[in-house]
């Protein structure tokens, strides 16, 4: 029996999922799908350094918020990982640190195309596309850019879908009944807690 062991491709979903909704499950099984993967992990992020964090719910509420969204599906996890790592959190230093401890998986980003519009900003952004493999996911206005050729680059056409958790927190403040955007038991969670209304 040969010693070579075929690692579990595993596709990292990085977000704040600030709430999730819809949207983000229906990518992620879009991607799960149709861009091989054997699991996709939701990596809950505490802080991301482009964005301002004045609107974020707590870190264990989104968390919770995700693993009541994956219930019990086999091939979604969550991970809090990156409320382990130093603040702010960058996706090199998350790679690195996860591609250590578990060397049995290939770990793969998912990336939304209008984040690798901007990919340039991100910290050792060359070195991440070196050694990692990209899974992009189509935006709308987005033309593929200067990163889609490369050869750890995967361009999918995913059925896109404008919905934001912006929307939705907007939404909620303005007293609008938004329930079939997001999972039962999340939006249970936000009414419950009353989320998102000041």
């Amino acid at each position: 029996m040969s010693s070579f062991q075929k690692k579990i491709v595993t596709g990292l979903f990085f977000g704040s999922f600030n709430p999730i909704h819809i949207g983000h499950l229906a990518i992620a099984n879009y991607m799960s799908s149709f861009g091989n993967l054997d699991e996709l992990w939701f990596v809950v992020s505490p802080q991301n350094p482009l964005k301002q964090k004045s609107q974020l719910l707590a870190d264990h509420h989104r968390l919770e918020m995700v693993r009541m969204a994956l219930g019990d599906y086999d091939g979604f996890k969550v991970s809090d990982i990156e409320f382990k790592l130093p603040k702010p959190s960058f996706t090199i230093d998350t790679l690195a640190y996860l591609s250590e401890k578990h060397p049995k998986r290939e770990f793969v980003l998912i990336v939304g195309g209008d984040n690798i519009a901007t990919f340039n900003k991100w910290k050792n952004y060359k070195t991440l596309l070196n050694n990692y493999k990209l899974l992009v996911y189509s935006r709308p206005g987005w033309d593929g850019g200067e990163y889609a050729k490369h050869p750890n680059v995967t361009s999918l056409e995913a059925p896109q879908m404008d919905i934001s958790s912006s929307f939705i927190r907007k939404s909620i403040k303005e007293k609008k009944d938004i329930r079939f955007f997001m999972p039962n038991k999340v939006w249970e969670y936000i009414y419950e807690m009353h989320f998102y209304k000041k």
